[in-house]
C-alpha cells in the first residue's frame, strides 16, 4: 500500500475508529466522528494509525470500499480485509485524512482540530490557558482550557462555546480565541 507523508499543509485529522469485527466477510464496526456519522463515507481513502500511536511517521494507507448502516451504527469494509482473522487485524485503528481533504467552512465556523492549541484570553486580556480539547453536549460544545507556563493560575476551565454571548472572536492565524469569561469563573 501507499505511504501518507506528513507536511504542514497535510496536517492529520482523526475521521474516526474501526470497533469490533462484524460477520464472516471482513467487515467491522465503524465509529465516525464526523458530524453527522454518516458523513464518513464520504472519504474512502484513510491513514491507519494503530492505538496509542498519534501521528507517528508515516503509516499505511488503508481504503474503504464499502460502509452501510446496520441499526443505529456504521459497519465498513477495507480493501484486502475479506475474512474475521484480517479484520481483527483494523480493531481499534484510528482512521485519518489529510485537512485539506476537509470541505470548506464557512467564514465564522471552524473544525474541533483548528481550536485545539489556541491561546484562550479573556476580555481582561488574562491569559486562561490553551484549548486542549472539546465536548459535546446535548445542549452545546464546551472548550476544555489548560493552564499553561503563562496562565493566570493552574485552574482547569470549561467553557461553553457559544458564539458572540462566551467565544467572541477566533483567530486562527494569531492563535487566539478570545471569551467573554470572568477568571474567578472556574467551571
Amino acid at each position: 500500500m501507499a505511504e501518507i507523508a506528513d507536511t504542514a499543509e497535510e496536517k492529520p485529522v482523526t475521521l474516526g475508529r474501526v470497533g469490533k469485527t462484524h460477520g464472516i466477510k471482513g467487515w467491522v464496526r465503524l465509529y465516525s466522528y464526523t458530524e453527522p456519522a454518516g458523513n464518513i463515507a464520504c472519504y474512502r481513502r484513510f491513514r491507519r494509525i494503530q492505538p496509542g500511536r498519534q501521528n507517528g511517521p508515516a503509516q499505511d494507507e488503508l481504503e474503504m470500499d464499502q460502509v452501510q448502516t446496520q441499526g443505529d451504527h456504521l459497519v465498513a469494509h477495507f480493501v484486502g480485509y475479506d475474512d474475521p482473522d484480517a479484520a481483527q487485524r483494523l480493531v481499534g485503528v484510528e482512521l485519518q485524512v489529510s485537512a485539506s481533504e476537509l470541505p470548506e467552512l464557512a467564514a465564522d465556523e471552524y473544525y474541533w482540530h483548528q481550536l485545539i492549541g489556541l491561546a484562550v484570553i479573556n476580555q481582561q486580556g488574562q491569559l486562561l490557558g490553551e484549548v486542549a480539547s472539546l465536548l459535546e453536549t446535548g445542549a452545546n460544545d464546551v472548550l476544555v482550557i489548560k493552564p499553561g507556563q503563562d496562565s493566570i493560575d493552574s485552574h482547569e476551565r470549561l467553557i461553553p462555546y457559544l458564539r458572540d454571548s462566551v467565544v467572541r472572536a477566533v483567530d486562527l492565524d494569531s492563535g487566539r480565541l478570545e471569551v467573554d469569561w470572568d477568571a474567578d469563573f472556574l467551571l
